[in-house]
């Protein structure tokens, strides 16, 4: 009974990693964006006033965005730099996370993901908190693999 008490424990949003196209890109705060939605249309059949119906149209993924404390790394900002001027490279990630062990229990494939939006750190000279850059990236759908 214990063993299966343990294989359905719930675990923590803070141990998880990003990748980006393979490389394991370290430092990551925070992740949010983890959605994917079925878009629907209602048709209202004539005479019918008990319902409606609901057609399924499309998926639509929000955006992942990405925290880091700033470090002398520019990867993310030419990444976003380059796509700024034109020049769009699309790299596939994962947001993997991993139980309290560190075997990974989840990851969340995305897909030809490019940034479009970056932020940089709030400035406060009396603040003692972190600097922080973000990025927002679009992409083309998600895939969640659970491990056992």
């Amino acid at each position: 009974m214990a063993a299966a008490a343990a294989q359905h424990r719930v675990n923590g949003a803070f141990r998880f990693a990003v990748e980006l196209d393979g490389m394991l890109v370290a430092g990551f705060s925070e992740a949010h964006g983890l959605e994917s939605q079925i878009e629907y249309e209602e048709i209202r059949e004539g005479g019918v006033n008990g319902y409606v119906h609901r057609l399924p149209k499309g998926v639509r993924n929000s955006t992942i965005t990405l925290k880091r404390g700033l470090s002398s790394s520019q990867e993310l900002w030419n990444w976003y730099a380059q796509a700024s001027q034109g020049t769009v490279t699309r790299k596939s990630g994962s947001i993997i996370l991993y139980k309290q062990d560190g075997a990974e229990l989840c990851r969340w494939n995305f897909f030809d993901a490019y940034p479009v939006k970056w932020s940089g750190p709030s400035l406060i000279a009396s603040s003692s908190e972190v600097a922080i850059e973000t990025i927002e990236l679009v992409h083309n759908g998600v895939k969640a693999i659970f491990r056992a």
